[in-house]
């Protein structure tokens, strides 16, 4: 009996023992003292700042034309309102930015023929190791990736080569719009989550179409595909591809953040109309240009952006189509061309009157279309002007749209990110 007490108390002591320790609630990083202590969520640590990226702090401005409707178009009031911080990207993403994108998914699909990884809960693992040593100039590996190269009857001289219909990225979020109405509540969360795969290679064709009996033959053939336009703002991107980028920018970024066991952040995405105006004022509330008013030219006669000057001299500014996504000098907050070079896609909807119904506080039209919508459902906001447009459109009261399906050499796009303001140390 006397045993069996010695026994128990070395046991309690012993249990005691390792509760004392320095280590305790270091699991959860709570110390266990009976109070009210607060529980976090998983480490602080994040991705830090976002490269490439600059913050545009919070504030209000009058958002609207600020000069007179010259076209009479009564599809903007002045309005002030109020936008939240955020972090965009400096400049329009590039040729080099977009082609991580086209290579990740060709080298997932290629893996995924090749067998570089392992099925996970349904999803293909792949095996980036070997991935990214893929020899897509070698027979063998081309035959066994027969699926994603051309068929025989589209080869030029015989050449195989990747099919760039076949690069197509599956794109997964989930529909919080939707799931906040009221007569969803009580809905299964899979009415909300929305898939489906886009083609993301740019519309390389377009520098012919957009410009009947003209000689662009050129930009076709070279501006995605030679080097010397790596740094120059992608174009040929439809609305639903620029989202798509978005999305695999996210998922890119938080699968890093993960293997590394760092907190994921949010979602890139595109800015809305109020966020893009907002930030291409840089801090000028009632300017006409990023730059501020009233001239396209500064004092010694050059011209700040890459547009259409005059009846058509496209060269005076420096650039005969585009030019490089940081050229000219950046606004005040060190954005890059958010006047002319290339027109921006902008996440909202366009609507004539939205101007009249939107909140004060960060507003935003949202629509998601469908394929089978009318096209007026389809129309999505651009701003900035472009190198093609006259100095109207440069203006950052200016607003025009485009179809969500459709792709323009003069059209790209730029990411923002909701961060805290915090990272910018």
């Amino acid at each position: 009996m006397r045993s069996q007490l010695f026994t128990l108390a070395a046991i309690m002591a012993l249990a005691f023992g390792f509760a004392s320790c320095g280590k305790k609630g270091k699991a959860k990083g709570l110390p266990d003292n009976g109070q009210l202590v607060g529980a976090t969520n998983g480490s602080p640590v994040g991705m830090g700042k976002p490269l490439g990226m600059v913050f545009v702090p919070p504030g209000t401005f009058h958002m609207g034309p600020s000069d007179e409707d010259i076209n009479f178009n009564f599809t903007a009031r002045n309005k002030q309102v109020s936008i939240n911080g955020f972090w965009m990207d400096a400049t329009e993403v590039t040729n080099n930015e977009y082609r991580q994108f086209v290579y990740w998914v060709r080298d997932s699909l290629a893996a995924k023929e090749l067998g570089f990884g392992k099925e996970v809960d349904g999803n293909f693992a792949v095996d980036w190791k070997k991935a990214q040593v893929i020899k897509y100039n070698d027979k063998a590996v081309l035959e066994k990736i027969s699926k994603l190269t051309l068929t025989p009857d589209n080869r030029l001289y015989g050449k195989n080569e990747i099919d760039p219909d076949k690069l197509k990225y599956r794109v997964e979020f989930f529909d919080m719009k939707e799931a906040a109405k009221r007569e969803n509540k009580g809905k299964a969360r899979s009415n909300y989550i929305i898939k489906y795969d886009e083609n993301i290679y740019p519309d390389t064709l377009v520098w012919m179409r957009d410009f009947s009996y003209s000689y662009n033959e050129p930009m076709a053939k070279r501006y995605f595909a030679h080097p010397s336009f790596g740094n120059y703002p992608v174009v040929g991107v439809s609305w639903k591809q620029a989202v798509a980028f978005c999305s695999w920018r996210t998922h890119y970024m938080n699968s890093f953040l993960e293997r590394k066991k760092k907190n994921v952040e949010s979602d890139f995405r595109l800015p809305t109309e109020a966020e893009w105006e907002y930030a291409a004022r840089g801090g000028r509330s009632q300017s006409m240009y990023p730059w501020g008013n009233y001239y396209l030219r500064n004092k010694k006669g050059c011209l700040l952006a890459n547009f259409k000057p005059g009846r058509g001299n496209y060269a005076e500014d420096g650039g005969f189509y585009t030019v490089r996504a940081d050229a000219y000098w950046p606004n005040d907050y060190g954005l890059y061309n958010m006047a002319g070079n290339v027109a921006e896609w902008t996440s909202s909807l366009y609507y004539e009157g939205g101007y009249n119904f939107q909140h004060d506080m960060n507003p935003d039209i949202r629509y998601s279309a469908q394929d089978s919508d009318p096209p007026r459902m389809k129309r999505k906001v651009l701003r900035g002007g472009s190198w093609k447009d006259v100095g109207y459109f440069l203006q950052t009261g200016t607003r025009s749209y485009e179809y969500q399906d459709t792709t323009k050499s003069y059209i790209g796009f730029r990411c923002v990110i909701d961060l805290p303001a915090m990272m910018r140390k």
